[in-house]
């Protein structure tokens, strides 16, 4: 290489190294807002699970993305404000648990996507449909409640066979109030009248099984929800003082020290979620990304809290189990 062809060559070189290294800097750091209905002490693993999906993905976060998290610590009232912060931040897509945060994601942007996990999303108008949601927003529903009703009946009557009154516990929505005739009416061919108790504040829950006390109730189904999730020690530790075999939607209740759970895995949800995020990063529409119902179902029983109650197991229900607790 003659001097010439070598001084041309390093100059190329030198101004190639500060492009690259401009390039570098500005490549895009993606922002996710990521609003949960729970509390941060309780629920961590929920994004744990999330960070986990987003991982198996490829994304390094501080590389290509950064997550911004908050807490609605089970107050309904918490999202707006929670909302607006992550909006402020300019997040590119948004990821958000429970119908109420759901409902306050739809109010609060109409262009930013969102990715929920939430209760009914055509019934809250979140998506035109599962098929084809049409807007902003898709994700993953829960199991239609009534479906999973049946099934948490049928395992109260196998581990208390006589059982005929049961309390249905879950927090206050006008959803709730307007369905409790049909949650009856689908355990009545079982053989079970049910009661219904609606809780909207901590307090409430004292007051609750009190009242499932006095009436000498053979049972107690408690559905999940921010407020129940977060305290979920105080109910599994009131199931245990009135003596009432409790069988919940998650199996955090269960590992908390309840007796038995069957519904989705929160975490594997919340895992599922990354994909969504993934397929709106790369492009895709939300309004085009149908919505999902979990796959992955898990049967906890917690056999210590079985022996206190004088319960016996029967041996099909613990060969069905995904997970048992000694």
């Amino acid at each position: 290489m003659d001097r010439r062809a070598f001084l041309q060559t390093l100059a190329v070189g030198l101004l190639a190294a500060p492009l690259a290294a401009e390039a570098q800097s500005e490549r895009k750091v993606w922002r996710i807002g990521f609003v949960e209905a729970g509390s941060a002490s309780v629920n961590r693993h929920f994004l744990d699970a999330f960070r986990q999906g987003l991982a198996d993905l490829g994304y390094v976060e501080g590389q290509q993305i950064a997550i911004e998290d908050r807490w609605a610590d089970g107050r309904v009232e918490a999202f707006p404000g929670l909302l607006a912060e992550v909006i402020r931040l300019k997040v590119d897509v948004i990821v958000v648990s429970s119908g109420n945060g759901g409902v306050a994601a739809k109010r609060a942007t109409t262009t930013i996507p969102t990715v929920f996990f939430v209760d009914d999303p055509v019934r809250l108008e979140l998506a035109a449909s599962f098929a084809r949601p049409g807007r902003n927003m898709t994700g993953l529903a829960f199991t239609p409640f009534q479906e999973l009703l049946g099934k948490w009946v049928q395992l109260l009557k196998d581990l208390v066979p006589k059982a005929s009154s049961v309390a249905l516990l879950g927090e206050r929505t006008g959803v709730w109030a307007a369905s409790v005739q049909d949650w009856r009416a689908a355990a009545k061919p079982l053989g079970v009248t049910l009661e219904s108790f609606e809780v909207g504040d901590p307090r409430d829950f004292d007051r609750a099984f009190n009242r499932m006390g006095q009436e000498r109730l053979d049972g107690v189904i408690v559905r999940g929800g921010p407020l129940t999730v977060r305290f979920r020690d105080r109910i599994v530790e009131l199931a245990a003082r009135y003596r009432l075999p409790g069988i919940y939607s998650f199996g955090e209740f269960v590992r908390a020290g309840g007796l038995m759970a069957y519904g989705p895995s929160v975490p594997a949800v919340f895992q599922r979620m990354a994909y969504y995020v993934d397929r709106i990063l790369k492009g895709a529409k939300p309004a085009d990304l149908p919505v999902e119902q979990p796959t992955k179902f898990e049967l906890i029983i917690n056999l210590k809290v079985a022996k206190a109650l004088g319960l016996t197991i029967p041996p099909s229900l613990l060969q069905r189990a995904d997970q048992v607790i000694e």
